[in-house]
């Protein structure tokens, strides 16, 4: 499962291709990830501009002109591929076209447009669209813990949520309610 790195160089990639990028031909080839698309989700992306892609634990976030914020978990085998090729090295590479494809869109920026895709084998992944004024009071962020490589993240912070607790260390290291965007690998 991609963890805070994997999703950080998810983020790296692409930003430069999305932020201020308008997004045209989006298509969403099934109704459902883990969870049901958003109601017209494909209508409601296309012919929007990302304004930055960011990440926050192991979701990335892109805010839309339209006063939304795309939200997007990989899950275990979600992928974003760049014309075609996967955004980082994989041990084993998931299938990227065909069935496994999920969304498609073309990102129009400084008059160069770049096809990018989604693909997810097992459909662990999700989006989302959050009214940008309700991203850190939605459920899958109003828990959510500091970043690890966070201001808010220190020893103290680490003292006082283990303070009490019978559990081993690596199980409340993977709450994130605790440390946002950890899992067992670098628990």
């Amino acid at each position: 499962m991609p963890e805070l790195p994997e999703v950080e160089t998810v983020r790296r990639g692409l930003e430069p291709v999305l932020t201020g990028a308008r997004l045209e031909g989006v298509r969403q080839n099934r109704p459902d990830l883990r969870f049901p698309f958003p109601e017209r989700f494909a209508a409601r992306l296309d012919g929007t501009t990302v304004l930055s892609v960011r990440r926050r634990a192991k979701y990335l976030l892109m805010p839309l002109s339209t006063g939304e914020t795309w939200v997007t978990h990989l899950g275990m085998t979600g992928r974003f591929t760049l014309d075609g090729g996967q955004l980082g090295e994989f041990e084993t590479p998931a299938p990227i076209a065909g069935p496994h494809e999920h969304l498609s869109l073309s990102a129009r920026r400084d008059g160069t447009a770049t096809r990018v895709g989604y693909a997810d084998a097992r459909r662990f992944g999700f989006m989302g669209l959050i009214p940008d004024a309700a991203v850190e009071t939605h459920p899958w962020f109003a828990g959510l813990g500091p970043e690890p490589l966070g201001n808010s993240f220190s020893a103290a912070h680490l003292a006082e949520a283990f303070r009490g607790k019978a559990q081993s260390i690596k199980v409340s290291l993977l709450d994130q309610r605790i440390v946002a965007g950890l899992g067992n690998i670098y628990v």
